[in-house]
């Protein structure tokens, strides 16, 4: 934890993200320019988790105004065609959608950035163009996914080994969109090398693209208004559960109707009540498909003017569709594999559609409290963040917080209550799980699997964060 009365207080799974936010404010900028700079620096540093090639959701309370979501969740390509498959594919070309992270970023700026694009990118591609050293949960994520990263060639010339990590690709690249982060979606490179790689989008699916800023969905718990994004994100989730208490039961009932009722409104109704358990209807358990790895970074940052930013951007699995594009350096997401071919399901793949999202950014506002909280976790999010969302709010010492043991409820064909040694009541979990059917499964210590938690918060005057110690993150106040 870092407590101090500055300007803007800063949280984020990697110590160069920090250092790039800290920077930035250094040279002038304010709380969102420390959030871009920092979510830019993971691009590099966390590329197993997230990648310019992947999708942001965020929630941003610009400086003196209500909060917004920013929804940058990109969409299958117009020619998708899965060739008679009877399910969605787990990895590979047919699971990339179009990348919404650099439009994010350019619609999160948008809300009151000061500095400009090559402030927020020059630190991340001298990370990339001068190398940096593999931190401890890189290590464990390219030792697990030797077989993935040994499939792909643009992979494996990239993280082939060593102890530093050098992306010549990706730096000039970051340095381009800092001339001109449109060109992105619409110079052709990229498109081509999907192509390539077997990918049907096209430049046309890429330049269609548009970040969607709109207002949050929000609910009060803990003496606080809670503002999330609305669908394809899965805020509706975790405002479903926020304040309950009896949490394990209504996370699973969150998570059946979260898994049933999903999807994208721009392509179908989706059933809002039903996701925020309105309407008290009980939903029949539903495939979620493999569970995610690895996927996603949170950034957080809240700032002495009340400015808050809660940023979430991910590839989906560790490494996302087991595939980077050689000519631009960018890890490709695999976010389409959340799909349903099932054409009655509201997460059904149709040409254009926004596949339902695991990012699930929460801001709060308390009086003169101000929270920024937001997690790597999977489908688990709603619930690791509503366990913690009280103390996140109130609580003395937020680092104690965001380390001490928690529960999921795992995702997948045989979902579990997975249990950290000395969770909590844990006699009476177990006791609720198996009333639920799950079985129960402890871990030997600390796991990824229970997210990587970043909070940053004000207090009055006081500006404090932390960093959850899963990770390799750290906090601070600048």
């Amino acid at each position: 934890m870092m407590t101090a009365p500055g300007r803007v207080a800063l949280a984020a799974p990697h110590p160069a993200a920090v250092e790039a936010g800290r920077a930035v404010v250094t040279a002038g900028g304010n709380t969102i320019d420390a959030a871009l700079a920092a979510a830019a620096a993971l691009t590099v540093v966390y590329p197993h988790q997230c990648s310019i090639g992947g999708d942001l959701i965020a929630v941003v309370r610009p400086p003196g105004g209500a909060p917004r979501a920013v929804l940058s969740a990109g969409a299958a390509a117009a020619a998708i065609n899965l060739g008679g498959a009877t399910s969605m594919p787990a990895s590979g070309p047919l699971t990339v959608t179009v990348p919404g992270v650099v439009a994010g970023w350019a619609a999160v700026a948008g809300l009151g950035a000061r500095l400009g694009w090559a402030d927020w990118l020059g630190p991340a591609e001298a990370l990339a163009r001068d190398g940096v050293p593999v931190s401890p949960g890189l290590a464990r994520a390219l030792r697990d996914g030797r077989a993935v990263i040994a499939a792909d060639p643009g992979l494996s010339a990239v993280f082939g080994g060593g102890p530093l990590l050098v992306q010549p690709a990706l730096a000039d690249t970051l340095a381009a969109l800092a001339a001109d982060w449109r060109a992105f979606y619409t110079d052709g490179r990229l498109a081509a090398g999907l192509r390539r790689l077997g990918s049907p989008l096209s430049t046309a699916d890429l330049a269609a693209h548009r970040a969607e800023v709109a207002a949050p969905l929000t609910a009060h718990a803990h003496g606080a208004e809670w503002s999330v994004a609305p669908p394809p994100s899965q805020g509706a989730t975790f405002l479903a559960i926020v304040g309950s208490d009896r949490l394990l039961t209504d996370a699973r009932r969150a998570q059946l109707a979260r898994d049933a009722l999903l999807g994208d409104p721009r392509t179908g109704p989706v059933d809002l009540a039903g996701l925020l358990l309105r309407d008290g209807r009980a939903v029949a358990p539903a495939a979620a498909g493999p569970p995610p790895t690895g996927d996603t970074v949170a950034v957080t940052a809240v700032g002495s003017d009340g400015t808050a930013v809660c940023l979430i951007q991910s590839v989906f699995q560790s490494f996302g569709a087991g595939l980077l594009e050689p000519e631009t350096g960018v890890v490709l997401h695999n976010r389409g594999s959340s799909f349903r071919v099932d054409p009655a399901h509201p997460a059904r793949l149709v040409p254009g559609a926004r596949p339902p999202h695991t990012l699930c950014p929460t801001v709060a506002v308390a009086g003169d409290t101000v929270l920024a909280l937001g997690c790597q976790g999977g489908r688990s999010q709603p619930w690791i963040l509503a366990q913690l969302a009280g103390d996140a709010l109130h609580g003395a010492d937020p680092a104690a917080v965001v380390s001490r043991p928690r529960w999921i409820i795992e995702s997948g064909e045989r979902p579990a209550v997975v249990l950290e040694p000395g969770v909590p009541g844990a006699d009476e979990l177990t006791t609720t799980a198996r009333a639920l059917g799950l079985p129960v499964v402890t871990t030997v210590g600390p796991h990824d699997s229970a997210g990587h938690v970043q909070l940053a918060r004000l207090r009055g005057t006081v500006l404090d964060a932390a960093s959850d110690p899963r990770a390799d993150g750290v906090a601070a106040v600048a």
